[in-house]
């Protein structure tokens, strides 16, 4: 079976409260990146059609700040799949009252598909359509370079 990036993206939305600043009264990075971490396993999970569980977490890039009561959209998509696993980027945005976003972080997360007993399994290719989805994929496969080589 042949997926296309659409069919397992995966949104997800937070209003930043009081609970979720740090010091400087700016979202507590850690927050992020647990919803960050929800985004990726939900998307590569929908991909898979079933369990996954987490590899790497290798390029996570803190572009801009978010402050409380501005929403965070984190946007999940695959960008490439292998043989038993596949990498999904999550792009986060902080949107102000007046629905203007700014990306504020990227993340390369790395999932492994798994039977029941942990064992991995084969994970569906991925069909790449837009020049930017193809572009991720060339991409993709200059990470996992880069990965292997710092294993």
């Amino acid at each position: 079976m042949v997926k296309h990036p659409k069919d397992s993206m995966t949104e997800c939305s937070h209003i930043v409260v009081p609970k979720h600043l740090n010091g400087g009264n700016r979202l507590f990075g850690g927050t992020l990146i647990e919803w960050i971490d929800d985004v990726g396993a939900i998307t590569a999970r929908r991909h898979c059609g079933g369990m996954v569980t987490g590899a790497s977490v290798d390029n996570v890039q803190f572009l801009a700040p978010a402050f409380q009561n501005e929403t965070i959209v984190c946007i999940g998509k695959v960008t490439y799949v292998g043989n038993t696993s596949l990498e999904v980027c999550v792009k986060s945005y902080a949107e102000t009252l007046d629905g203007e976003r700014r990306l504020i972080n990227v993340a390369y997360q790395v999932a492994v598909h798994i039977d029941e007993n942990g064992k991995p399994m084969p994970v569906p290719a991925l069909e790449p359509e837009t020049d930017e989805e193809k572009q991720e994929y060339l991409n993709a496969e200059k990470r996992k370079e880069f990965r292997k080589m710092y294993r």
